[in-house]
């Protein structure tokens, strides 16, 4: 037996509309029911407003409308994941994210994983990959850059 091991990692994928994400597990602060955020004014389409968290406001973005996938509303059925900011921002240190059901916990090891070839198209805004795990088609997320930009789009509407 080899003492050499592949990693192993928890995921989750997450519905969103016209997608498929990918996200590690630890990310993953909570999983809400959706509710109508407050407005936000002067907000990119994507921002969808504000929600109450655990003493929180926390800004809760569209990831399908920030990727020009579609134009993602919440509704019955949808769900809000509360995801760790990984800036380290301390005034910021989670945002939300829509999905539409619930996340599908899921084991990732290098032989599930599989990077798909774009054929030469750029990949969507905030997007880092497009993966294969197992039978499922996902988008990884640049979640640092999602981060940058919401923090830049909050600053502009304060």
């Amino acid at each position: 037996m080899s003492s050499e091991f592949a990693p192993i990692i928890r995921g989750v994928l997450i519905q969103v509309a016209q997608a498929r994400l990918l996200l590690p597990n630890a990310t993953i602060a909570e999983v809400l029911s959706f509710a109508t955020p407050e407005p936000v004014e002067n907000a990119p389409a994507w921002l969808l407003g504000r929600i109450r968290w655990r003493g929180w406001q926390l800004p809760l973005l569209s990831f399908s409308r920030f990727a020009g996938l579609a134009e993602e509303q919440g509704g019955l059925g949808s769900k809000v994941i509360v995801l760790k900011a990984l800036g380290g921002d301390a005034r910021r240190p989670y945002f939300a994210l829509l999905t539409q059901g619930f996340p599908r916990l899921v084991t990732v090891t290098e032989a599930a994983l599989a990077t798909l070839d774009a054929d030469g198209e750029a990949l969507p805004p905030g997007v880092l990959a497009r993966v294969r795990l197992n039978e499922d088609e996902a988008m990884v997320p640049d979640l640092e850059a999602l981060e940058d930009t919401l923090r830049e789009a909050l600053a502009a509407a304060a």
